[in-house]
């Protein structure tokens, strides 16, 4: 094991002699966490697994590994981040000299640099949607053939993309206290109280309670080993687990925070909105279908085209239509925002740059690969990676792939090179609280690498078309 060279544990300093960043407080770090944490998963996927695997059962299994699986995945990577106050290269390298760990931690650096230019493209069609049921068009949107017709067309794909691209860039070039904090604690309440309007909404709706009943109330005969599966991988993409962003974050967290306060809350709060999620979609679409589960479909055709017609049958189609994309594009800005900043400390750490110039580097490659994604349904659809569209191979190769053997070195490396003395030492400093120890070092020692070899066998599976999740 070795010690952290150039600073002190704790210390506030790059090791460069440049000041790192921080956020103000507890509060600053949950909502940024949470911010990351609830995203355009929560509600298109969520509601999906939710109703193909059993409802309320499935509900019971996420959150039981919400508290276990992914408390201890959030603290390993938090403590990581906050004991060398680096950004994931130089947080691998600061208590091991073992290359192996330094690829871990480079691994972990390019994920976010690679999923925020697709994610930001999808964040554009979210605002395409928004502004055209601020016009009034519900019934344009819903209409059979929107959806694969705006995607085709490239230009217009482009000019959305470039607008939330540049939402994104804003936040995060104001810093981490007046750009991330202080959106996160605009955006992230707001976005609570929307999704309540909406639930309230949806499940007021005339035949939606039988949706409510099946979400929320488990049946065990509803359970089976899929409904396991797809509860592990959901939970591990919601918590932004594996991104680099906790252990950016982490090392933005000051030592008089308690990481096992934050860590309970942004487990409540992303189990919240996913809950809510729920609620607003799986009800509406019950009512919409008659009781057919297997209109739920997942992803985009479920945001895009399921969503708007199942609105435009409903009252006030315009005014709810604008509220649930407003929630959408909340909730996929704060993600990108948590993206974009992973990245970008990675490159004033490993470059030495300002934040204003990695900041515009992270920029380039945003446009540069996002433009990519943009075109890949329209002028470029011919041009696939390995029989896949550019979103949809990007999506593959960080989601299926490069995630889960992230995080499988932040286990590997919190265990071996951190140290599980060192994890409780930074849970405890300052009179901070180390509750679920027990839970923490039996998932880290025995399960969660398990867990994890599950959830990248069964994404390669998935996306080959031998397995259906």
């Amino acid at each position: 094991m070795k010690q952290e060279t150039g600073y002190s544990a704790g210390s506030n300093s790059t090791g460069t002699g440049r000041k790192r960043h921080s956020f103000s407080g507890q509060i600053g770090f949950i909502l940024a966490a949470a911010g990351a944490s609830v995203g355009l998963g929560n509600i298109w996927r969520f509601p999906y697994l939710a109703a193909k695997y059993g409802g309320g059962i499935f509900l019971l299994v996420y959150i039981a590994l919400a508290v276990t699986f992914g408390y201890t995945m959030i603290v390993a990577e938090t403590v990581i981040g906050r004991r060398t106050r680096k950004s994931p290269v130089g947080a691998f390298r600061a208590c091991s000299d073992n290359k192996l760990f330094h690829a871990g931690g480079w691994i972990n650096a390019i994920v976010p640099m690679l999923i925020v230019p697709y994610y930001s493209t999808i964040g554009g069609w979210v605002v395409n949607y928004l502004v055209q049921y601020l016009r009034g068009g519900a019934h344009t949107v819903a209409a059979d053939g929107y959806f694969g017709e705006f995607i085709t067309n490239g230009a217009r794909s482009e000019v959305w993309f470039l607008v939330f691209a540049f939402c994104t860039l804003a936040v995060i070039f104001a810093g981490v206290r007046s750009g991330i904090e202080r959106v996160s604690r605009i955006m992230m309440p707001v976005l609570v109280v929307l999704a309540v309007i909406v639930s309230i909404y949806s499940v007021t709706r005339p035949g939606a309670l039988a949706g409510v009943a099946y979400f929320l109330i488990p049946n065990p005969k509803n359970f089976s080993w899929m409904t396991v599966v797809s509860a592990m991988e959901q939970m591990f993409y919601s918590l932004s687990i594996a991104m680099g962003i906790l252990i950016t974050f982490g090392s933005y967290m000051k030592d008089d925070v308690s990481i096992e306060k934050a860590t309970r809350n942004v487990e409540l709060f992303d189990t919240g909105i996913a809950v809510i999620a729920g609620l607003m979609i799986i009800p509406a679409v019950f009512a919409f279908s008659g009781g057919d589960a297997s209109v739920l479909n997942a992803g985009p055709s479920l945001m895009f085209i399921t969503i708007p017609k199942v609105l435009d049958s409903m009252g006030m189609s315009n005014f709810m239509g604008f509220m649930f994309f407003l929630l959408v594009f909340f909730a996929a800005l704060t993600s990108a925002v948590a993206l974009t900043e992973a990245a970008v400390s990675t490159f004033e750490d490993e470059l030495g740059w300002n934040r204003h110039l990695s900041t515009v580097l992270m920029g380039v490659i945003m446009v540069g690969l996002g433009t990519l994604s943009c075109l890949g349904y329209g002028p470029l659809a011919n041009v696939k990676v390995i029989g896949m569209q550019f979103l949809d191979f990007f999506d593959f190769i960080t989601n299926s792939v490069m995630m889960p053997v992230a995080a499988i070195f932040i286990c590997l490396y919190t265990v071996r090179a951190v140290g599980l003395d060192a994890v409780e030492d930074e849970m405890t400093k300052c009179g901070g609280e180390f509750r679920r120890k027990k839970i923490f070092l039996f998932m880290i020692r025995f399960m969660c690498i398990a867990f994890l070899a599950v959830i990248l066998i069964c994404s390669v599976l998935q996306v080959m078309g031998i397995v259906s999740i």
